[in-house]
């Protein structure tokens, strides 16, 4: 048993089960056919600790009232080797639980018993799943769009490994295209200005302004000096982008790591080029009928796949579209790798392009739900209560190198995970570094750092915890000792509903949550100085406190401190 939902979800299904069964059996209700019993924690807790709607389902089943069927379902309810005390109809026909205080006296056993595994639950059955995410095009620094994406991204992957997921992390180098043709041509204009002067030679009006461009040019004009003023331009700029595009990704590669993102595939873009990828899947296309031709030029038959539109695939001068090379990547990965469900996460600019690509999985037999868009928004950063654009050390656009520098990885990754994807962001700089329980992060660290030292003081005065199967867990009872078990017992639960909404920012929310109910409890219960026998009951809750606590941390890469 994973979680204590889990445990009282299956007692409350087979009292509702049993109870249709001797309804049926006495007569006063048709035999009704039951798929699934939602249960949910109520909004209210006057509400009961867990609910069902299920009279409501089957209604036209039943063929009377909800409430009428739930209170008949109430009369044969039979509560033995249960953790339900009690039940009440509510409404038009909500089933309303009351529970014994045992099942959260359990789920401390449950977390002492699983310590950092607690959490862990068997959701995703080892289904493989890739995820990708950031894929910054590499001819320039990571920006803040890439950094909102690199932090939910990479805690939606660790959330759906924690849900039981066989989990890839996927970066997809944008390694060829137009984006590698303008990078090549700036590169070759700053290196020839360095040799003949900026006023012989003009800059590209498109081209790459980024002073990272400059620096890639005087590099190699030190280490090689003109040596490439006699190739032709087309052979200049391919030397050029082969020299500068393998640090840039190793510049991404070492930042992204700093930001505590490793990814277990780097994917070529350039690869999907080479392999014949890219012109296998156009042909398929082509000879399936899923294309036309306009203006010399290939297009992907909207009408036939339900798009508003037709979409290029390859341009009358013969090169495929980023689009092509899109659907041959993901045709990768779910044929030639095997993946059974694949999520990208996409600024929001790019919500045109998650029909397309759902759309032309199905030619190959591909169910476009098994692509799973995840689509964030922007982030605004505040600096002394104004719009922030400049970095403090460079004076140019706020890179993700930049905003590590200035407000570290821990407070960078939990506040973009604040908000749900959907939701804009304004990043508050100022806050971010502030020692107080106005930061949210240092809230939730200073609250594990708490615990650390009363354990650790305890521990210097001779007070060890004992064993939980030796502690009289019951006689914590207190107002804020049951809350706080109450939100512990939740984690399982939490992790399951972050995984099934795509959503991390639950996590941190909640983890703020728990943060909250510790000091409520810090401040309302003393832990030393008690009986003893209470003591010890506290001693526990506080070290389940601390487990859990941890565990969340870990999970979305952000340090638990022993010491602050």
């Amino acid at each position: 048993m994973n979680s204590i939902f889990e445990k009282i979800e299956g007692q409350i299904c087979k009292v509702v089960k049993d109870a249709f069964t001797a309804c049926e059996n006495k007569g006063i209700l048709p035999k009704i056919q039951i798929e699934d019993i939602l249960v949910e924690v109520p909004r209210e807790r006057g509400f009961g600790d867990f609910s069902t709607n299920i009279a409501m389902q089957v209604s036209k089943q039943a063929k009377m009232p909800p409430r009428k069927t739930a209170e008949l379902l109430v009369s044969e309810f039979n509560f033995s080797g249960t953790y339900i005390e009690r039940t009440e109809v509510a409404g038009p026909g909500f089933l309303n639980f009351y529970l014994r205080k045992d099942w959260l006296y359990d789920s401390l056993h449950i977390i002492q018993e699983k310590q950092d595994r607690y959490g862990e639950v068997e959701l995703g059955k080892g289904i493989k799943v890739n995820v990708e995410f950031v894929s910054a095009n590499p001819t320039g620094p990571l920006h803040m769009g890439n950094a909102r994406g690199g932090a939910l991204g990479d805690c939606l992957a660790s959330v759906l490994k924690k849900a039981g997921y066989d989990v890839t992390r996927e970066f997809y180098i944008n390694d060829a295209g137009n984006q590698i043709e303008k990078f090549g041509i700036s590169l070759e204009a700053r290196y020839l200005q360095i040799i003949h002067g900026e006023d012989k030679v003009e800059f590209p009006e498109d081209g790459y302004q980024g002073e990272d461009i400059k620096d890639h040019a005087r590099a190699y004009f030190k280490e090689n000096g003109d040596i490439l003023v006699e190739k032709s331009a087309e052979e200049r700029r391919k030397i050029l982008v082969d020299y500068a595009l393998p640090l840039n990704i190793k510049k991404i590669r070492e930042i992204l790591e700093a930001y505590g993102v490793s990814y277990d595939v780097w994917f070529s873009e350039k690869s999907l080029h080479e392999s014949g990828a890219v012109k296998k899947a156009i042909d398929f296309l082509i000879e399936n009928g899923y294309t036309v031709t306009k203006d010399d030029a290939v297009w992907l038959n909207g009408e036939k796949l339900g798009l508003e539109k037709d979409e290029v695939l390859v341009r009358n001068n013969g090169i495929p579209t980023y689009m092509a090379a899109d659907i041959a990547y993901h045709y990768n990965k779910f044929i030639t790798r095997g993946f059974d469900w694949a999520i990208n996460l996409w600024g929001a600019d790019h919500h045109g392009h998650v029909a397309r690509m759902k759309a032309s999985m199905e030619p190959f037999g591909i169910n476009g739900d098994r692509l799973e868009v995840v689509l964030f928004q922007l982030v605004r950063l505040y600096r002394n209560g104004e719009l922030a654009r400049m970095s403090k050390r460079t004076g140019k656009a706020i890179s993700l190198e930049d905003l590590l520098e200035e407000v570290g990885k821990d407070a960078a990754r939990f506040f973009f995970n604040l908000k749900t994807s959907g939701s804009h962001l304004d990043f508050d700089l100022d806050l971010a570094v502030k020692q107080s329980n106005d930061n949210p992060v240092f809230y939730v660290q200073y609250a594990h750092a708490r615990i650390c030292s009363l354990l650790r003081k305890l521990k210097e005065e001779g007070i060890e915890p004992k064993s939980i199967d030796s502690v009289d867990l019951t006689l914590l009872q207190e107002k804020e000792e049951i809350e706080l078990i109450r939100k512990l017992s939740e984690y399982p639960e939490e992790v399951v509903q972050s995984a099934k909404t795509l959503e991390p920012s639950r996590l941190t929310r909640y983890v703020m949550d728990i943060a909250a109910n510790f000091h409520s409890f810090y401040n309302a219960c003393r832990v030393k100085g008690e009986d003893e026998e209470l003591m010890m009951a506290r001693i526990i809750l506080v070290d389940c406190t601390r487990i859990v606590i941890k565990n969340i941390l870990e999970l979305i890469k952000i340090e638990a401190p022993e010491k602050m």
